[in-house]
């Protein structure tokens, strides 16, 4: 691959990057008690927690719905991220990778 085609394509990743970095993911547990919002580059944007759907008696329900709501939030980028650089995959065959 030439010294070009490596420019086009690192302009390629970086175009990528700055579209996933505005992209934003938003999971809900508990009908709507944890509501978690996560960039396409996996970095947290918000954890809004409503105050009335919450029962302070049972905070492992609520840990539970936190934990879920994040690891699906994460797991949704990550798909998004692959799908966004699906389209490069061919090209950095040709590199050996």
């Amino acid at each position: 691959m030439s010294k070009i085609d490596q420019a086009k394509m690192a302009m390629r990743i970086k175009k990528i990057q700055k579209e996933l970095e505005k992209e934003v993911i938003k999971v809900e547990k508990g009908d709507g008690a944890v509501i978690v919002e996560i960039t396409g580059e996996q970095k947290i944007k918000k954890i809004h927690i409503d105050p009335k759907s919450i029962d302070l008696d049972d905070i492992t329900q609520l840990e539970r719905w936190i934990e879920d709501a994040v690891k699906d939030a994460i797991k949704d980028s990550q798909r998004l991220a692959a799908e966004k650089m699906q389209p490069m995959m061919g090209s950095l065959g040709s590199l050996g990778l």
